[in-house]
């Protein structure tokens, strides 16, 4: 038997002794009531659920390995003592670091107490929370003046609500551990003037819908069930009543203070989730909001059942689970659509919180139960225990990803992301709304993974997270020079000029509109959006298929982008791929300089690294990386330019990665049709130093009809077997017929291929 065991096995013998010593007394334990609010703990972990988690210790691997983590973190703080500095740093910087780990150690110091009952940890918290006391209540603002809406213990608003969430379990767990004097106090100095100054104090934090929001919300509201306060309550669900401004307040990412009713926890739910679950700022930030909605609709649930929280919008909140999980790769990697770090995962934290929850409060889906084996932890709360439970049952099934449609917009109408898998290959089809402040102007853009690794990318943010080095870990300038720009992005862009001319009071206004998803044949799935507005008098309508050929090695891809517009423009269609040049079929010529590709819209930040006429015919590029090959094949004519760029010019402080790109510009055109296929093929070993079929199978893309209603694009490979694929531009009919070189095409559905 493991010492830890033993300590388990102690500690519940003590307490079943304890219990019948005071049941001799003849004092009688209170009765657990789910919706009392006079008991705790209450908002997360319940008093129920403490005494079933007391009775497991010790039989569910997964929980008592995550308890035996938490306990060994947080015996090894309390001997370090405890240090709540002034604030003075930015993100990054010590002061920051500090508090920001005080309010997760509190979290856990209590949740320690409850389950373990060892008075060690329920001092600890209040020690440190009576040094929070003493120092706010003549804590002035943050002397860091950048953000739009700034805290006292950080630089802005968004981290002390960070705080204030996870504390507000901590004060939960010790509730009943304080005396009435030591409670007072506390709320009066410190927990309701920290919650006026988040929502009241900030309005222009607090009041509207962005995810920001949604931590201030939650962190005003869970304080408010902890200590029975409705009008924080209120405040947390509805937003500010009565709130008097003259005008708009614009915050640094480009939002703006919302003054119609749009405000509050419930706000928050119903409009940035779309019915199928996606949040419109993309996946990395549902990642960072997942955790507020979910653990505030959890002490919801447990406080103020009445309000049914996790069935509101049909229950939208555990549908988002499902809708975030297939927004990763093979890894787990959310893909990073909009302002997205890559390497974000479901291992992260936060999607502990969101697996744990949906599985305890919404069908139980075994599959989730995969996922939390994966991330190797749980919650050590209720959820927690329902995982490890099940787990331990062997109730697991792998979580299965497949292609998927995901809409946007709060009832399901303003575009969407779709989602292509075939055997390894992965395609990211991004067709959605602007995505509030953090979107990105890049419609009708994809990413291409095979196996989990990026093929072609999507740049993602321009930033360091909590590096302090680096901008004090906030959002560098090249985030809006570069990476928010069209041509950081796989998609068109007319005349050097970014969609929606890089402004978010326009592209915020429009979004593209879905032709057709298909994803019931395994051979060929379709995804096919149209956007009007990206630029005046010209219409864009791209329909991307992953295709399996028994023919090929993997599932290649085929992209057709059509462009309409009412006069001639100069066209650029940048291909960001990774790894070495291996071959072209075209004459490029390098300069002994390198020079910047133009000075404005984010092509002053690409260096223009070779340069070249296309091959009229098909142009091609095979290129090596993680040992397999890839080719892109495009149709050109003798009139188009090729160029290699790479990221990185007018960027003297390095905070760009110098990823290359081969970027198809199309001169005085009016109307156009820009077709391609990317193919995975072949492998190179180090160690044989042998390279598999590093050769390409597709010999020649070929347009046989392009009319307003169809384009058919003949593919013939290597061994001369040619195929036909024919989309379907205008959906007015289900059944078509079309004639091709005097041949007769007749089928029903969207699309034909064979």
């Amino acid at each position: 038997m493991t010492n830890l065991s033993k300590y388990f096995q102690l500690n519940i013998l003590l307490l079943f002794m304890a219990l019948i010593v005071f049941s001799c007394k003849e004092q009688s334990i209170p009765k657990i009531i789910k919706s009392d609010s006079s008991q705790h703990p209450k908002l997360i972990l319940t008093k129920k659920g403490v005494e079933e988690i007391r009775a497991n210790l010790g039989t569910v691997p997964i929980f008592d390995k995550t308890l035996k983590a938490v306990k060994e973190e947080i015996d090894a703080e309390i001997a370090l003592g405890i240090d709540t500095p002034i604030p003075k740093d930015y993100s990054g910087g010590y002061t920051h670091v500090r508090h920001k780990r005080n309010m997760v150690v509190l979290q856990k110091a209590g949740v320690l107490y409850q389950i373990l009952d060892d008075e060690k940890y329920a001092k600890y918290v209040k020690d440190m929370l009576m040094q929070y006391e003493a120092m706010y209540k003549t804590l002035p603002l943050h002397p860091k003046t950048r953000s739009y809406a700034r805290g006292k213990l950080f630089w802005q608003c968004l981290n002390d609500s960070n705080w204030l969430v996870y504390v507000s379990q901590a004060y939960d767990c010790i509730y009943d551990y304080l005396s009435e004097e030591e409670r007072n106090q506390l709320e009066t100095n410190l927990f309701r003037p920290f919650a006026d100054h988040i929502s009241i104090n900030s309005p222009q934090f607090y009041q509207r819908v962005h995810n920001h929001s949604t931590w201030g919300n939650a962190a005003v509201g869970m304080i408010g069930l902890v200590m029975d306060d409705q009008e924080l309550i209120d405040r947390a669900l509805y937003g500010i009543k009565d709130l008097k401004l003259d005008a708009k307040e614009k915050d640094d990412d480009g939002g703006f203070l919302n003054k119609d009713g749009k405000a509050g926890f419930l706000a928050n739910i119903e409009e940035p989730f779309s019915p199928d679950g996606y949040y419109n700022e993309g996946p990395y930030y549902q990642r960072y909001a997942m955790y507020p909605f979910l653990i505030f609709a959890e002490g919801l649930h447990n406080v103020k059942p009445e309000l049914k929280i996790f069935e509101y919008k049909d229950s939208v909140l555990l549908k988002s689970i499902n809708a975030l999980l297939n927004l990763s790769d093979a890894d787990g990697e959310f893909f990073p659509l909009n302002d997205g770090q890559k390497g974000m995962s479901y291992y992260t934290s936060a999607l502990v919180t969101a697996v744990d929850i949906s599985y305890h409060f919404g069908t139980q889906a075994p599959g989730l139960l995969s996922i939390a084996t994966e991330q190797g932890s749980v919650l050590l709360d209720d959820s927690g225990l329902a995982v490890a439970l099940g787990i331990k049952n062997k109730k697991a099934v792998p979580f299965e990803k497949k292609s998927i449609n995901l809409s946007d917009g709060s009832k399901g109408k303003q575009g969407g992301v779709a989602i292509l898998r075939n055997e390894d290959i992965e395609l990211v089809f991004k067709y959605a709304s602007q995505g509030s402040s953090h979107g990105h102007y890049d419609k009708l853009s994809y990413s291409l993974y095979e196996d989990g690794d990026e093929v072609l990318q999507d740049y993602g943010l321009s930033r360091f997270v909590n590096i302090e080095q680096k901008g004090g870990g906030n959002y560098l300038k090249e985030n809006k020079t570069w990476a928010k720009q069209t041509i950081a992005h796989n998609t068109v862009t007319q005349n050097e000029t970014s969609h929606f001319n890089g402004k978010y009071e326009i592209g915020s206004q429009h979004h593209s509109v879905l032709n057709y998803f298909s994803s019931d044949n395994e051979v060929v799935q379709v995804a096919s959006a149209i956007e009007r507005n990206a630029y005046s008098g010209t219409e864009l309508l791209r329909t991307m298929a992953v295709i399996k050929d028994e023919n090929l090695e993997k599932p290649y891809v085929l992209d057709i982008m059509k462009v309409i517009s009412d006069k001639v423009n100069k066209y650029d269609f940048p291909y960001y791929f990774f790894g070495q040049v291996i071959q072209t079929n075209f004459e490029y010529k390098t300069p002994k300089t390198l020079s910047a590709l133009g000075d404005k819209n984010g092509y002053q930040h690409l260096f223009v690294e070779g340069r070249a006429n296309a091959v009229s015919g098909n142009s091609k590029l095979t290129w090596l990386n993680n040992r397999n090959f890839y080719t892109l094949t495009s149709i050109t004519n003798g009139n188009d330019e090729l160029f290699f760029t790479r990221i990185g010019a007018n960027d003297p402080e390095f905070n760009l990665r110098r990823d290359p790109a081969l970027m198809l510009r199309r001169d005085n055109s009016q109307n156009t049709l820009f077709v391609s296929t990317i193919e995975s093929h072949g492998s190179y070993s180090p160690v044989t130093e042998s390279a598999v079929n590093s050769k390409s199978s597709i010999v020649e893309l070929k347009v046989v009809l392009d009319t307003d209603m169809y384009t058919a694009i003949e593919i013939t490979l290597a061994n001369n077997k040619k195929t036909l694929f024919i989309t379907a531009n205008l959906l007015s009919s289900q059944k078509h017929s079309v004639k091709i070189n005097g041949k007769d095409y007749l089928w029903t559905g969207n699309y034909y291929f064979k």
